[in-house]
């Protein structure tokens, strides 16, 4: 019998695995991006005051602009580093949702090789923009669909001022609508996401933990 990733023998708590998909074309630059950073920092800050949900919450971040790119491997929020993200190209975001689908479907995998239980993934969109002409949102789109409809991960899209929320309204889930950032609040933001894996991981699921800002009022494991 195999003995496991030393992650999952060091740790073997349930995972609350939340994939960061975030929008670092062009069009993010100047104030978006720096308010953008000072929220990853607060979203660290806030998971860390919670010790179980230091031990569940694990993080990976995938960015786009003006490729898709790993930029963090799924870590526990100790291991977490918010890192100083820089922006430019186009807004590849079609085949960044088709990455993060399948990075999540392997992660998820490697948790039953090693036996560990998790709750359902979450993938939090954050756009400014609208995708490339020539990327292929529409599958992308239909996949995150089918993936939500079989209750394989909650997706959460955010539209930054400038955001295309008609094509964000295709890509999500119609009980949990695109919401507009209101207008750069990261922060918030982020401490709304934090309050709600800070929910999960303690076993209160289903209950509201919304701030007023923020157009989801409830969460589900």
């Amino acid at each position: 019998m195999p003995v496991g990733l030393p992650e999952f023998v060091e740790n073997p708590e349930n995972r609350c695995p939340v994939i960061l998909l975030l929008d670092t074309s062009g069009s993010m630059s100047g104030q978006p991006i720096q308010e953008l950073n000072q929220g990853l920092a607060a979203f660290k800050e806030d998971v860390l005051k919670d010790s179980q949900a230091s031990l569940s919450v694990e993080v990976a971040m995938i960015t786009f602009g003006p490729i898709v790119k790993l930029t963090q491997d799924f870590v526990t929020i100790d291991q977490f580093i918010p890192p100083t993200l820089e922006v430019g190209g186009l807004t590849p975001m079609g085949a960044a949702i088709e990455y993060a689908l399948d990075f999540l479907e392997n992660r998820k995998q490697t948790y039953k090789d090693n036996g560990i239980l998790y709750y359902r993934p979450w993938v939090f969109l954050i756009t400014d923009g609208a995708p490339s002409p020539s990327d292929p949102w529409q599958s992308a789109a239909q996949r995150m669909r089918e993936a939500e409809a079989q209750r394989r991960l909650l997706f959460f899209a955010v539209g930054v001022q400038g955001a295309d929320m008609n094509i964000l309204k295709q890509i999500s889930s119609p009980e949990r609508p695109p919401i507009m950032l209101n207008g750069l609040d990261f922060r918030e933001m982020f401490v709304w996401l934090s309050a709600s894996m800070k929910r999960v991981s303690s076993g209160k699921v289903g209950q509201a933990v919304a701030l007023p800002a923020m157009g989801w009022g409830q969460i589900s494991s």
